[in-house]
């Protein structure tokens, strides 16, 4: 048995968590094309409940959020009843589950919304190939811009979609402010070209996110809600030369909330933009006091070195848990790891293929 610092407890906010170990929120696309939670997708988070700290897959809060097929939603009251199944099945075996918040922005197609234009903070397209979209691979588009006076509405879905979350209930909230993403395309100076309050310098591009931070916060408790950034990305074609002091803003700012924690994309497995020195987790525990998460590219033996080191609280892990629902039990007994699934089989249609149907260590 191993007696790694992973498996110390450790007491988030006000929640005692018996691991330092997080499941990484990952897209999986089961949900359906209504977008609403399944008995599938509870299997799926109870196989994986051994975690310390569940965080699902990246919810919309509204219908102008999607983007991505068959993902679910957060804005009606059959998603909200559906997310509640998951969540008593979670509750039922010991686990702790937050939902991220989601709106997916520039990262979005008019075939998602019958046509308009997905929104962003600025007329910018994704400069990649292509998107998938509910009529097969299409090019990306030029968003539409957010008005000034719209902003209000979408900050009032965060609002809505987490008192969603604490009917269904959730033990918290994770604010999805990562991976180009909406709240993400508002802090980076590549995707925000805004003349208004929102837009400019470092602080008028954090001002969504911290109307956001203020809204769920309104809801559930700010030790009950997280953020999760990624300075160092390139996914959806982020990457911004101020990144350094726009992060350091934004972490600093966050510091005063009192939030649960803090989820760093910091590894580079994904992909680093090299446009200066990539952050780490020391520079944000220099300016954030709670909560750290790791991410990205973990090994076991990384993530005990950055918790012993008192750089992370937790690190979260998310291709690995995939194919290894049993990873707690697998790295506290070292055993050996099932290879990564394929991405083939990541998005299957068949439901629990790639899915529910992978085995624990025998």
């Amino acid at each position: 048995m191993s007696s790694s610092v992973l498996f110390q407890p450790f007491t988030l906010g006000d929640i005692t968590l018996p691991n330092r170990i997080a499941l990484a929120p990952m897209t999986r696309s089961r949900a359906g094309v209504e977008r609403i939670p399944n008995a599938i997708m509870a299997e799926y988070y109870v196989q994986r409940s051994s975690a310390g700290l569940l965080i699902t897959e990246a919810t919309t809060i509204s219908e102008e959020a999607n983007g991505w097929n068959e993902s679910p939603g957060i804005y009606t009251d059959q998603m909200t009843e559906g997310w509640r199944q998951v969540v008593d099945a979670v509750h039922q075996q010991g686990g702790v589950i937050f939902l991220q918040l989601w709106h997916m922005g520039r990262s979005s197609h008019s075939s998602f919304h019958n046509g308009k234009l997905a929104v962003a903070p600025s007329a910018i397209k994704i400069n990649e190939e292509y998107i998938h979209t509910p009529t097969g691979k299409q090019p990306h588009e030029v968003p539409r811009a957010l008005e000034t006076a719209e902003i209000p509405r979408v900050v009032e879905d965060y609002r809505l979609a987490a008192e969603r979350a604490k009917q269904a209930g959730f033990d918290g909230v994770e604010i999805h402010g990562a991976n180009g993403y909406l709240i993400d395309e508002f802090l980076q100076s590549k995707t925000n070209h805004r003349t208004d309050d929102y837009g400019g310098s470092i602080e008028n591009r954090y001002r969504f996110l911290n109307e956001v931070v203020e809204a769920v916060t309104s809801v559930i408790p700010a030790n009950r809600v997280g953020v999760r950034i990624s300075p160092n990305g390139v996914f959806n074609d982020m990457g911004s030369p101020d990144f350094r002091e726009q992060f350091t803003y934004v972490a600093s700012q966050l510091d005063s909330y009192d939030l649960s924690y803090l989820h760093v994309m910091d590894g580079l497995a994904f992909g680093f933009h090299n446009l200066g020195e990539p952050m780490t987790l020391a520079d944000f525990r220099k300016v954030f006091r709670n909560s750290l998460i790791g991410n990205c590219g973990y090994t076991q033996e990384a993530a005990e070195s950055m918790i012993t080191q008192g750089d992370a609280d937790l690190v979260a892990f998310g291709r690995p848990f995939i194919s290894n629902p049993d990873l707690v039990d697998r790295f506290r007994n070292n055993w050996p790891l099932s290879p990564i699934a394929e991405m083939s089989d990541w998005y299957s249609p068949t439901g629990e293929k790639g899915y529910t149907d992978f085995p624990t260590y025998q």
